[in-house]
Formats: C-alpha cells, sequence, structure tokens
C-alpha cells in the first residue's frame, strides 16, 4: 500500500464528501416540507455520518487531513450555486434536478472509495472489512433513492410524462 497515494486519494474524497454535505443541506433545506425534502434530511444524516466515518478511516492509517483541499471542496459548491438555473433569482425546478445529478454523482465517488478501501481491507489491519461492505450497502441504497427523485425531479424540470 502507497502511504502517500492513498493519502492524496482520501484527501480527495474528503474534500468531495465537504462539497457533499453543503450541496445535499442546501437541496433540504430548498425541499423541506416533501417527500423529497424528507429524503435528503435522512440522507445529509447519511453523508455526514459517512464523512465522520472517512475522517476516522484516515486517522486510523495515520492519514494526515489536507485543509487546503477541504476548503477547496467547500468552495467548488459555493461556486456551484452561481449556475444558472432558467431563472434570475430563487430556486427553480432545474435546480432541483441538477442538485440532485450532483448527489448522485458525489455518492457514486463515495461508494468508490468504500470499494477501492475494502480492496485493501485483508491485507490492511486498520480497515474493517465487514464495516465497509456495510458503507458500500448503504452508498448503493442512497443511488437507488437519489436516482428515483433525480427521475422525478427530471420529469418535472423538462415536462417528461410520467
Amino acid at each position: 500500500m502507497d502511504k502517500k497515494l492513498l493519502g492524496i486519494y482520501l484527501n480527495d474524497h474528503l474534500a468531495g464528501s465537504t462539497a457533499g454535505i453543503e450541496l445535499v443541506r442546501r437541496a433540504c433545506n430548498q425541499n423541506q416540507g416533501s417527500e423529497l425534502g424528507r429524503f435528503l434530511a435522512e440522507l445529509t444524516m447519511q453523508i455526514e455520518s459517512d464523512r465522520r466515518t472517512l475522517q476516522r478511516i484516515m486517522d486510523d492509517l495515520g492519514v494526515r487531513r489536507d485543509h487546503a483541499k477541504v476548503a477547496g471542496g467547500w468552495m467548488l459548491e459555493k461556486a456551484g450555486r452561481l449556475k444558472l438555473n432558467g431563472q434570475l433569482r430563487g430556486y427553480s425546478p432545474l435546480s432541483r434536478l441538477v442538485e440532485l445529478e450532483g448527489l448522485a454523482l458525489g455518492v457514486t465517488g463515495k461508494l468508490a472509495v468504500w470499494k477501492a478501501l475494502r480492496l485493501l481491507a485483508d491485507d490492511e489491519p486498520a480497515l474493517d472489512a465487514a464495516e465497509l461492505d456495510r458503507l458500500v450497502d448503504s452508498a448503493e441504497e442512497q443511488q437507488r433513492g437519489l436516482e428515483e427523485h433525480r427521475l422525478a425531479a427530471a420529469r418535472g424540470a423538462l415536462g417528461a410524462k410520467a
């Protein structure tokens, strides 16, 4: 196991999780009181927990956190808010769709890191194979939920028939 490359890889994912938390919180706030809002509230808690798990795994592996990358992930999410959404101000149906697609990409990245770490678990005592299997299953469930809501948002934003 190449600790230097692993450190870069895990810090990239930590930065991504920072952006993901900011994005899911914003999407949750914009969709309160709806089925999507309830799903996003639960997803927010899961993503926050997954981020803490990633941080603990990094600590267990002796990987130092790159605070500049984490700050970059935070700034990237803020910059993403400047994307035009078909309205000069406010939240539009396209905003919802783009946010859900961004979250789906983030969860795909999270699934990738759990699977990559699982490959190392048999030879690395600091990694718990059973925990990583559970994290993979959880990320796959998150993907399924996001896809269901993403398709509903696409219908709403793009005028597709059900």
